[in-house]
């Protein structure tokens, strides 16, 4: 049972726009009961156009931190005073913590949940084996590309429906990428060992119907960090061709448990959060 909040609780929280559909603070607060801390996570809706605002009313420590969804991510990290590698890296912050003094620190665990998710779901998968494709050129997707090339990815495929935003990132990432058009979507899973959509909409809403996973490589893992539903339609198209698959819960979990760790000062306890997070899941049906 949740503690009701004291003058001494430790609170953290998300924020995103749209929010009300986050597990986060399902997966935090499981764990803070588990855990037996004084702490409290929620869930805040900053304005889309007031997210700069809402981060510095934050200063001073009274909320210990926040984990950012979209559209907030590349702002984010524009708000920070001081910011992880990973975060400068990924040009995106999925974390911002609120020091006593006044400062705010990004950081970025959404590479580190991948690349769990991958392990958890997709353990004989080999990062540096081929070329990776990402739809999108968002804070996800900058923050999924620049670790998977710090993990060893021989090369990194952007596909987006923006061009400039596309080639935006592959000048970020550098030598070890390349932009492909939303009509060049099936040329760029020539050879591929992964398909990760890093956008927050389906695939076929994100404008590109053309992708077929018929004659894909049979060692292409799919992935989308889309987690409602949990199987979404390109992951289901994923299954039908027999190709293993990786969902955006397993890659949720991944991030929150080292956000939980810096936004609490101690790790996630053994808890079984994916069950929790799937009943929280059917009860929203």
């Amino acid at each position: 049972m949740m503690r009701s909040p004291t003058g001494s609780t430790r609170v953290a929280g998300v924020a995103g726009a749209p929010i009300a559909h986050s597990l986060s603070p399902t997966l935090h607060n499981a764990w803070i009961a588990a855990a037996g801390i004084d702490a409290v996570y929620v869930a805040f809706a900053p304005p889309v156009t007031g997210f700069a605002v809402f981060v510095e009313g934050m200063r001073g420590g009274a909320v210990r931190g926040i984990n950012v969804t979209a559209p907030f991510k590349e702002t984010a990290l524009a708000a920070a005073d001081r910011a992880s590698a990973r975060a400068r890296s990924a040009g995106a912050a999925n974390l911002l913590l609120f020091e006593r003094d006044g400062e705010i620190v990004a950081d970025n665990t959404d590479g580190e949940g991948l690349l769990a998710a991958f392990a958890q779901q997709a353990p004989a998968f080999d990062v540096a084996s081929g070329p990776i494709v990402i739809l999108g050129a968002g804070g996800a997707a900058r923050g999924a590309a620049t670790a998977l090339l710090a993990a060893g990815a021989a090369c990194v495929r952007i596909v987006n429906r923006s061009r400039p935003r596309g080639e935006a990132l592959v000048e970020l990432l550098g030598e070890n990428s390349a932009y492909f058009a939303q009509g060049e979507a099936a040329a760029a899973l020539s050879g591929a060992v992964a398909l990760i959509n890093a956008t927050p909409v389906g695939v076929a809403d994100a404008g590109i119907r053309d992708l077929s996973l018929e004659v894909a490589p049979a060692r292409l893992v799919v992935m989308d960090m889309v987690y409602k539903p949990l199987r979404t339609g390109l992951l289901c198209k994923a299954q039908d061709a027999g190709l293993t698959t990786v969902d955006g819960l397993a890659m949720l979990i991944g991030q929150a448990a080292p956000s939980f760790t810096q936004l609490f000062g101690v790790a996630p306890p053994a808890l079984d959060v994916r069950a929790v997070a799937l009943a929280a899941l059917k009860e929203r049906r």
